[in-house]
């Protein structure tokens, strides 16, 4: 008799059901895994309202992970049953001048696993070993599954190139912004603000090792940057809010000269001060997922202590429970950091 899974379909915005499928088996270079964790983001929540303009219904999500090995395909055999692994979710052509000059995360055909592919909301997943990544064995499966977000905010802190020894402001103490202030520290910042208007993401902020916090609806942007870094104010600036307002503050207090990354999602057209950006020659920067090595350096960094993680997870949902974890973030989203689905607990 074949083996069947449960597996989550988004069918509409708002909408969740699940259905029964049989459990794939994994081909040549292929590996199986037990799907044991997944991390809800804010892609994923735009997908709930509706609001991913690169997303269509039905969907299965998922892709912020962490997984264990139960069958490996032939051909691969630097795996073991057993083993702890996360799931790079790039689906990408491997022809294009991106990929073929090692910027896959650029892909011109790109797909990502829970947006315009099927995403790994099931009890198992199969996918090409060259997209899995082993976890230490010590590191939890919650731990596990906010590799993939840490991956973005090493690969945003490996954006600027003269970390060591900088002073960085980060605007926006959501998820991706503190783990952002987290990773320039780990790849060398001498110190890092971070500003929000919410005292309970900046106190989170600093709770994970933030040097100075602000508060934006009390403190203005600039003498923040001024009363934290000196005159001289912030080498580099990332926007992880992604808005009008937050782009503009950094283009007006940026230090003449300085650098700002743009780390979060734009909702649409931006209307922010370019007249100001030329005048003081800023350079103006971008950052898009991750690469292979950004996940290394991810799972490094939280082995070796410069990432706190826990402080960011809130609250654990079971998998039935999918539309519950929605409806709890719409309701509590100032103080719902990364809420995490157990996918073994039904």
């Amino acid at each position: 008799m074949e083996k069947t899974m449960i597996q989550q379909v988004m069918t509409a915005p708002g909408q969740i059901t699940f259905r029964e499928v049989p459990v794939p088996k994994p081909g040549p270079g292929e590996v199986l895994m037990k799907v044991m964790k997944i991390g809800i983001c804010g892609s994923d929540i735009h997908v709930w309202h509706g609001k991913h303009p690169f997303t269509s219904y039905p969907v299965t999500q998922g892709h912020e992970v962490a997984l264990e090995v139960v069958e490996l395909g032939e051909g691969v055999d630097d795996l073991k049953i057993g083993d702890k692994v996360t799931v790079q979710p790039q689906v990408v052509c491997g022809k294009c001048y991106p990929c073929t000059h090692g910027k896959y995360n650029l892909c011109e055909h790109l797909k990502v696993m829970g947006f315009q592919t099927t995403g790994m909301a099931s009890h198992y997943f199969c996918t090409d070993r060259e997209k899995v990544t082993r976890l230490p064995d010590d590191m939890t499966f919650d731990q596990g599954a906010m590799i993939e977000p840490l991956a973005v905010a090493v690969h945003a802190a490996r954006r600027f190139p003269e970390m060591a020894g900088a002073k960085v402001a980060v605007i926006g103490a959501g998820p991706i912004g503190i783990l952002v202030a987290q990773s320039v520290k780990a790849c060398g910042a001498e110190s890092v603000m971070v500003t929000d208007v919410s005292d309970f993401r900046i106190n989170k902020a600093k709770e994970c090792g933030a040097d100075y916090v602000f508060n934006t609806k009390n403190k203005d942007f600039g003498e923040a940057m001024i009363e934290a870094f000196g005159p001289d104010k912030a080498d580099v600036i990332y926007d992880c809010a992604g808005n009008d307002i937050t782009m503009n503050e950094a283009i007006k207090y940026a230090r003449k000269g300085s650098t700002i990354i743009l780390v979060a999602v734009y909702a649409g057209m931006a209307n922010v001060d370019l007249a100001v950006l030329n005048d003081h020659e800023l350079d103006l920067n971008t950052t898009m997922m991750y690469r292979n090595e950004d996940y290394l350096e991810a799972i490094q960094f939280v082995n070796e202590g410069k990432i706190k993680l826990e402080p960011l997870m809130s609250k654990t949902f079971k998998f039935s429970q999918y539309t519950e974890a929605y409806q709890y973030i719409d309701n509590n989203r100032e103080t719902s950091m990364k809420i995490l689905i157990d996918v073994q607990d039904w």
